[in-house]
């Protein structure tokens, strides 16, 4: 059985069981939704305007979903899937053999996808390498060996573990630059560890970009954590510190920081940077525990030189994509996996509180090639 057939099998076993789930739930008497209400209120409140810096500032509903995380990524990914399958698809009907010519074919395919000139060359090597070995003669098998590689690259880079501190507040730093759905990004992890159980609270150290600490502020009441905010052009460190010692005082698990939207040419934000990093190990001994990198995924390559500014900045070790339902080009995962030698720890699949998911490969895979019929 190949790579492709094992992910169908594997995720159409999963919607079996949300499907099982969901008759169950349904024959229970509905309660009247009062969500919406809620909904027009906050985003009514929510400071908008025109530029760049503001486009992540509406608060949506929050609203749990049943749907598996296969039907998310095929969902969110859906963009991504229509463009690269029917390009392989055509590629399909005039396949001859792997030939140059098909490679020449394919690697273009790849290179629209966002893969990246390296990440992309390093596949078609290996493609062309094992289907000579393999005696490939269908793009079926084609389509098998890809996917293989595609997960074999992904997976050959060892992580550092996300470990929570013992002994006091677990810190996340959230980096990025403006535009990325970083605030909005900080808020849905917020809520992840909420639902798992942890004591969560957010700290507003955004004082630069108008209404940004007001839109976390707005977030962590809605979902229910306490948030430490600055004033507007506050010194960011020092907002941080009162969001470590708060953390500590009131024995939160997940401090969540949001921290200004940094752009590379601004040396001093990134200096800034540095010295937020050094405040927290000041307050909290060993943290932060993670940096994560926030990319918007419609921003392709040019993501891939913002975390490259980023890791020299700071001690980068994960990225959040964002906005990659927005995109046709997914395979800047990839690109950032091979270039940069990052975990993709989260990936956003829609605008909803529950759309930020944890990244998986194989889901992933199966999200941009599970339903191909080649």
């Amino acid at each position: 059985m190949g790579f492709l057939d094992k992910l169908r099998k594997k995720f159409a076993n999963e919607q079996q069981d949300v499907e099982s789930t969901e008759t169950v739930e349904n024959e229970v008497e509905p309660v009247e939704d009062t969500t919406t209400a809620d909904k027009e209120v906050i985003e009514q409140e929510v400071v908008q305007t025109q530029s760049e810096e503001q486009q992540e500032s509406v608060v949506p509903e929050i609203v749990q979903s049943d749907r598996s995380d296969a039907n998310r990524y095929l969902s969110g990914l859906s963009k991504t899937k229509v463009s690269f399958t029917q390009k392989l698809k055509n590629l399909a009907r005039g396949f001859k053999g792997v030939d140059s010519d098909f490679l020449e074919e394919l690697m273009i395919v790849l290179l629209e996808a966002d893969l990246g000139i390296d990440t992309a060359e390093k596949l078609i090597k290996q493609v062309e390498k094992r289907s000579d070995k393999e005696k490939a003669t269908t793009m079926k098998e084609v389509n098998d060996i890809l996917f293989e590689e595609m997960q074999t690259l992904y997976n050959s880079f060892e992580d550092a573990p996300f470990i929570e501190n013992a002994d006091g507040p677990t810190v996340i730093l959230m980096v990025g630059v403006n535009g990325s759905g970083k605030t909005t990004t900080t808020a849905k992890l917020a809520n992840m560890f909420k639902e798992d159980g942890k004591s969560v609270m957010v700290t507003a150290a955004d004082t630069f970009r108008a209404g940004a600490v007001d839109q976390l502020k707005r977030w962590a009441d809605r979902i229910g954590v306490d948030c430490v905010e600055g004033r507007a052009q506050a010194d960011p460190a020092s907002v941080i510190v009162d969001g470590a010692r708060f953390a500590k005082e009131h024995n939160n698990d997940i401090m969540i920081a949001d921290t200004a939207g940094r752009l590379q040419n601004k040396v001093n934000l990134m200096n800034e940077l540095k010295k937020i990093h050094k405040v927290i190990d000041k307050e909290i001994p060993g943290q932060p525990a993670a940096v994560w990198l926030v990319i918007d995924a419609t921003t392709g390559q040019n993501g891939i030189s913002q975390a490259k500014e980023f890791m020299g900045a700071t001690n980068v070790t994960g990225v959040i994509l964002t906005k990659l339902d927005g995109s046709a080009k997914g395979g800047i995962v990839l690109a950032i996996r091979n270039m940069l030698g990052l975990p993709v720890k989260y990936v956003g699949l829609g605008e909803g509180v529950d759309d930020l998911r944890p990244f998986d490969i194989d889901t992933f895979l199966y999200g941009i090639m599970g339903d191909i019929d080649a």
